[in-house]
């Protein structure tokens, strides 16, 4: 079984896609531990209630991204995953993390490669199609090899068009569904046949 450590900085909804897809047995995986940067985030919750260690590491007041970094690599690597998972992560991990976990670092994010880089991904595309700049967007998940925002090696995707009768709260929960099953497809393809990354 693969053991997948989720990094998760709010209300963890492809996080509980992953915990049901483990749960049904549609992943040769299990959930070793969630870990956020937010006491409160919804993720930690939905990880008590399945029984898996939720871990909450805070920035300390003062503190660097690199130093940051590294008390989250340590926290992520005593759990000894085999895949590092970024399911609504809100953070740009510095080397200090990636160098930790290199080729086994992966990054969900709702729009097709090489489009809407950074947060607030899904409200960008929406306010685009409404001034008449797109007729759609998508889902990716791709390897984290550095730095770089949502622009990792892709290791899948898939589009969702924006319909003409949509309103924002439609095209943001078929975006959603999409992530959730692309998001436990590629983990599974990476759990049955590991590729080798190229970044």
């Amino acid at each position: 079984m693969t053991r997948l450590v989720v990094l998760a900085s709010g209300n963890g909804s492809n996080l509980q896609a992953i915990l049901d897809a483990c749960q049904r047995g549609d992943l040769p995986a299990t959930v070793a531990a969630v870990v956020s940067d937010q006491a409160r985030a919804g993720a930690l919750d939905r990880a008590d209630r399945a029984g898996v260690p939720a871990v909450h590491v805070g920035r300390h007041d003062g503190e660097g991204r690199p130093e940051y970094d590294e008390r989250l690599a340590t926290a992520v690597d005593d759990v000894a995953p085999d895949l590092v998972v970024l399911a609504g992560w809100m953070r740009i991990l510095t080397t200090r993390f990636l160098g930790r976990f290199p080729g086994r670092v992966i990054n969900l994010h709702p729009a097709l490669p090489g489009e809407l880089p950074g947060v607030r991904a899904i409200e960008r595309a929406w306010e685009q199609a409404l001034a008449g700049e797109r007729t759609g967007s998508g889902v990716m998940v791709h390897f984290v090899p550095d730095e770089g925002v949502d622009d990792g090696p892709v290791i899948a995707t898939d589009e969702v068009p924006i319909l003409p009768d949509d309103t924002l709260e439609r095209f943001e929960a078929r975006v959603h569904a999409v992530e959730h099953r692309l998001l436990v497809d590629t983990i599974r393809s990476l759990c049955l046949q590991p590729p080798v990354p190229n970044p």
